[in-house]
């Protein structure tokens, strides 16, 4: 029984990489990228060693069809979150020390310890110089497009033949809503619906990007994933595909080209539902496809199924004779037994008879009978005895031949060799469990691809996050993990859903060192045969890797990790290079519809029927004022500056900077308004006043419609720009701690020039960092007010147990350890936990909403 919560720490390094704050003003993508900025691979590197057939699709090499290169661009990631559940938990625990070496009774590490040095490095002032420091490894979360994501790790990072495994469960058609989800706690999405089309940015581009040209767009998606991917894995490295009936045949041809066909491994079936509707075969399972690097380096773990009397084709049900415990009656099991294995008496052991002989080139196992009970035995034409007929009488002897008649038969126990190995037919891989996103897959599928192909330490990727249940089993199974994303909702998912984990603590072959990477202590089982017991041989011993030994008394929680995202790039000019603002090919549109609802439904205050309505507003020729508009109030015409956010991706803090001193230097406007389909968290409303009066900035959502044209059945042609509530937090302060309240959603209603409080039921969850270093994030509190009440109930389950085998332990000191049940009760509110504070000491708090929205407040003691 250890004294701290435990969680896998891995002894491996990873690069430092800077949070936004860290990289300043500039974005880390512009000072890194002044070398090289684009990376290339060849398209199809293994067609063109002339192995394979090749597959051909629209646009496969290009608009004109020449172009065999794959160019990608070299994008920075920056830190956004460190969370550890460790430190989460601390606030649950009441710790009464009346010990004068309360350092002994620690119970918990500290951020610092969880996260390395990847905390301090203020000496580094040029995000280049980050890359070049490694930090000890945590697992990452990543947002983004995954192949940016992949290409930064590949050449920004370096991490060419670092990934042990790669798990693909990309979309298996061409269809749109049916595997994006609108709201975290809401996984119920029907396909051809309006209403549950995806309102992210990310999300809609990934699909005009990805789905415009249908299947030929999709295999062009996945070609260029999978080219990354190669370079990614190490020489004994696997790569696992998960795709539906519909596509499997395109993919694997794909797959041929891309790894070689002598790389291909195996094509695994699993049964994903018990029946299906269909006018002609139903259609039950889905497909893995497995690849390896270099099959003939592949790393491969071989793992078992039970055995179970009565079942299993020409395994289980075989066995179908018993043996009374003191070996003197062999007779057949009962119909009854062998389907109900629980009528099978006490001790019994159930055998099967199998054949002595097989077919070899040893004539020498034929020339003489072998004698058993008098009578003389053969083994049939075609066939020899297994051993030398000496070493048969060893058979005999150990009571393994029996008599069927004019033959001899082998038993063989059940026990002899309780499992079978795993092939690739999985039938019983069914997910159960309630769906906590429109997309997931089996937990099981996933462990077993992971099992097979790693060992614990490797590194584990998966550029399709969905709910995380890739991370979730990497985490479980003492793998390192990188997970991506591009949907802001699948990463809060995710995230919570390993924020809350508890999981099963498994020992350590080397507890002393404590290196994941020397493994588990596994169970074993024997597999005797025919062979080891004719030759006197000691049986061998097969080792179950997906049954290390549990230690029960041990409460384990998820490893630290961060949460990453893509740094974007920043507008500089509008004749700059099309970088996701209003200045590309359908600007002209997109600017035009804007104008048109501003005009027609006005800026919303969140507030039914309150909203500014624009008389006029006209497009500028400014690198971040977008356009100028005039508004009618009480007391007369007002004028507001727009800027506009990029169409598909996130209005950033430098660009909202930029607008502001534009604004400033203009200085003739009331109102700044920052108009925009999602914000980096950073991002605040602020009273910005100049030397020459004061005006108001405002974040204003757009509305989804903007960006759906032509995906919708119907255009509801009601688009309008909701301004976005800022969370109204406070501070309760004691002499000896603080607390920090959520009290509301403040939004600014520009035409009665006052600030209103909007419902904080879109509130999913919010987080706390007690001690904010203006750089890093890093979670020491987190509360679900949206959530269903449940998120922390295995936290519960294992605090209780673990308080109750410390009072055991500590039942002669006077430490006394319980768990927190006020702070349980706070999980589900609007108030934090105490924490202690002094003057100066910034607290930063994280708001997240339904549709994965954040932002972010400091507050200053």
């Amino acid at each position: 029984m250890n004294d701290k919560i435990e969680s896998i720490k891995h002894k491996d390094t990873r690069v430092h990489i800077p949070s936004r704050e860290e990289a300043g003003c500039e974005t880390a993508s512009e000072k890194v990228t002044k070398g090289k900025d684009k990376a290339s691979i060849p398209k199809n590197p293994v067609v063109h060693r002339g192995q394979d057939p090749e597959l051909f699709w629209l646009n496969k090499y290009g608009s004109d069809d020449r172009d065999d290169i794959l160019k990608f661009d070299i994008r920075s990631l920056y830190r956004h979150e460190h969370v550890a559940p460790e430190q989460i938990i601390k606030g649950l625990y009441k710790v009464t020390v009346e010990d004068k070496n309360p350092d002994q009774m620690d119970l918990f590490a500290t951020p610092n310890e969880l996260f390395g040095n990847a905390l301090d490095h203020d000496e580094l002032d040029k995000v280049s110089e980050y890359y070049k420091h490694h930090d000890g490894w945590t697992n990452r979360l990543i947002q983004g497009d995954s192949l940016l994501v992949m290409g930064s790790l590949l050449e920004r990072e370096g991490m060419a033949g670092q990934v042990q495994c790669i798990y693909m469960d990309p979309p298996y058609g061409i269809k749109y809503n049916s595997n994006w989800q609108m709201r975290i706690n809401d996984s119920n999405v029907k396909d051809g619906s309006d209403d549950h089309l995806t309102g992210e940015p990310e999300m809609i581009k990934a699909f005009r990007d990805t789905w415009e040209l249908g299947i030929h767009s999709y295999l062009s998606y996945l070609r260029e994933r999978l080219l990354i991917s190669r370079e990614l894995l190490t020489e004994s490295g696997s790569c696992f595909v998960q795709i539906s009936d519909e596509n499997v045949h395109l993919v694997r041809c794909l797959m041929d080209e891309v790894f070689g066909s002598e790389n291909f491994v195996s094509l695994i079936v699993y049964k994903k539902g018990g029946t299906a509707t269909s006018q002609t075969l139903s259609n039950i399972a889905d497909f893995i496809i497995w690849y390896a690097k270099d099959k003939d380096k592949i790393k491969y773990r071989q793992l078992f199924d039970k055995k179970t009397v009565g079942e299993g084709e020409s395994t289980g049900e075989r066995y179908d004779q018993l043996e009374s415990p003191d070996g003197k009656i062999r007779r057949p099991m009962s119909l009854e037994e062998k389907n109900d294995s629980k009528l099978i008496p006490d001790a019994w052991k159930p055998f099967k008879l199998s054949n002595p002989c097989s077919q070899h080139d040893n004539p020498k196992h034929r020339e003489k009978p072998l004698i058993y009970e008098t009578k003389e035995y053969y083994p049939p034409k075609d066939r020899q005895w297994s051993v030398s007929p000496e070493k048969m009488y060893n058979l005999i002897k150990k009571n393994r031949l029996i008599s069927t008649g004019k033959n001899l038969a082998y038993v063989m126990y059940l026990d002899d060799y309780p499992v079978m190995p795993v092939n690739n037919i999985w039938s019983e891989f069914l997910l159960r469990t309630s769906r906590i996103y429109v997309v997931q897959t089996s937990v099981k599928v996933i462990e077993q691809c992971i099992l097979m192909s790693t060992d614990p330490g490797d590194l584990v990727l998966d550029p399709t996050c969905g709910s995380g249940t890739t991370a979730s089993v990497a985490e479980q199974w003492g793998r390192r993990w990188i997970t991506i994303d591009t949907s802001r909702i699948a990463i809060n998912i995710a995230k919570t859903r390993l924020m809350t984990a508890t999981l099963p603590y498994y020992k350590l072959h080397d507890e002393k060192s404590r290196d994941i990477r020397q493994g588990f202590v596994y169970k074993t089982v024997p597999h005797i045969t025919l062979k080891s017991l004719a030759n006197n041989e000691p049986a061998e011993q097969e080792t179950l890797f997906d049954q290390p030994e549990v230690e029960k008394k041990t409460l384990r929680v998820t490893g630290p990790f961060t949460v990453e995202t893509l740094q974007n790039f920043e507008p500089v000019s509008p004749e700059s290079l099309d970088n996701g603002t209003i200045q590309s090919d359908d600007s002209g549109v997109f600017e035009a519809r804007i104008f048109e609802h501003m005009k027609s439904a006005g800026v919303k205050n969140g507030i039914k029927n309150e909203q500014a309505l624009f008389t006029r507003v006209d497009s500028l020729s400014d690198s971040y004022l977008h356009a100028e508009g005039f508004y009618n109030t009480a007391s007369g015409e007002k004028k507001a500056y727009v800027h506009i956010g990029p169409k598909f991706g996130t209005v950033s803090k430098l660009a909202v900077n930029e607008a502001v001193k534009a604004c400033r230097t203009r200085g003739d406007a009331d109102w700044l308004i920052i108009l925009g389909f999602s914000f980096e968290s950073a991002i605040t409303n602020e009273n910005i006043t100049t030397s020459v009066g004061s005006f108001e900035v405002t974040k204003v959502r757009m509305h989804d419609d903007l960006m759906q044209d032509g995906l919708l059945k119907k255009d509801k042609r009601a688009a309008s720009f909701i301004t976005i509530g800022e969370p109204d937090v406070q501070f309760h302060i004691t002499k000896k701690e603080a607390v920090v309240e959520i009290c509301g959603l403040d939004i600014y209603d520009p035409v009665r020039d006052e600030v209103k409080a909007r419902s904080v039921e879109d509130i999913a969850y919010w987080m706390v960092d007690t001690d904010y270093d203006s750089s890093n994030f890093v979670v020491h509190q987190v509360f679900f007010c949206g959530g269903d009440k449940d998120e922390f109930a295995k936290w519960r389950k294992g605090l209780d147990e673990l308080a109750k085998e410390k009072a055991k332990k500590n039942v002669e000191k006077t430490l006394k350890i319980e768990i927190d049940d006020e702070a349980f009760d706070r999980l589900y509110g609007f108030k934090s936990h105490p924490f202690k504070a002094e003057k100066g000491q910034k607290v930063a708090v994280r708001v997240v909403s339904q549709f994965g929205e954040e932002s972010m407040k400091v507050l200053v003691v």
